[in-house]
């Protein structure tokens, strides 16, 4: 049985909630090591709770969060004019792309990879009790799964024709079953770059941060290069995560108790190693 990106969605989003119904009150002990256990409910009622604020924070906007809003709807309606432009000079330069970075930017962007880095990163920190690792793994998942179900519901019943159909960029058939009609928003884009973004609030270094930034553009930049997504599909995709990670980071920062001198922060130490035939940076955490 085959289920679809918004069934597995959901199905996450129950477990959350599983967990923030058997475990509400509870908090990371204060005079005994946690166990494992007890951490992972902490944590799942935390990423159900970035979840939930992620989707009741318009209701608490104040002005200069309108002002934001606006903002982004005004730019998206701007680079809308350019749609056809811009979208046609990227598909011009995937001649010359690299076919590695091609399939980077589509592997990387996949809901499947993107969730196993961000599993990836959580389980480490849950199992070797960094509550850095772990905080930053709930921030990506929460964030992940609160952005890619506005975006998978979305496309949906908006019905954009995505640019290899040639029917321009006017052109919408809304609740379509057919990929070719669920341009925007678009999902490589949310799941890529809400990962990277998340990953790099842990650091300071602005030089990391833009590094981070680089690699979660790789899959929107290969969705423009495919003509799988229009340019605005791809420029309002990065507000959103931008959006999305900030309103969890802030209420994890503001609402759960991680206990950590400075809980944005990963303490990651660098080495410079040189070896018989390799050489390379190592972190270490």
């Amino acid at each position: 049985m085959k289920f679809s990106y918004t069934s597995k969605l959901a199905f996450l989003a129950l477990i959350l909630f599983s967990f923030c119904t058997t475990a509400q009150q509870i908090e990371t002990p204060k005079d005994s090591l946690p166990t494992t256990w007890e951490l992972l409910k902490y944590d799942g009622v935390s990423a159900f709770g970035g979840l939930k604020t992620t989707y009741t924070q318009p209701l608490k906007w104040q002005k200069d969060d309108f002002i934001t809003a606006g903002a982004i709807v005004a730019g998206t309606a701007v680079l809308y004019i350019f749609d056809e432009e811009t979208t046609e000079w990227f598909r011009g330069q995937e001649d010359d792309i690299p076919g590695i970075v091609k399939d980077f930017g589509w592997y990387y962007g996949s809901p499947q990879n993107n969730y196993a880095i961000n599993g990836a990163v959580y389980l480490y920190g849950l199992f070797t009790k960094n509550e850095k690792l772990r905080r930053t793994g709930v921030l990506m998942i929460s964030a992940a799964s609160a952005a890619g179900l506005i975006q998978t519901i979305s496309k949906t019943a908006l019905g954009r024709a995505r640019p290899g159909t040639n029917e321009g960029k006017g052109s919408f058939k809304p609740f379509s079953n057919e990929g070719a009609y669920h341009s925007f928003p678009s999902g490589h884009t949310i799941l890529s770059f809400t990962t990277a973004y998340a990953l790099s609030k842990q650091f300071d270094n602005m030089f990391v941060k833009a590094g981070i930034w680089g690699v979660g553009l790789i899959a929107p930049v290969s969705r423009l290069w495919s003509g799988a997504h229009w340019f605005t599909d791809v420029a309002l995709s990065l507000a959103l995560s931008v959006v999305v990670v900030d309103t969890i980071d802030n209420y994890l920062n503001s609402d759960r108790n991680y206990k950590t001198k400075d809980p944005d922060k990963l303490n990651i130490t660098w080495d410079f190693k040189v070896g018989l035939g390799r050489v390379g940076l190592v972190g270490s955490f």
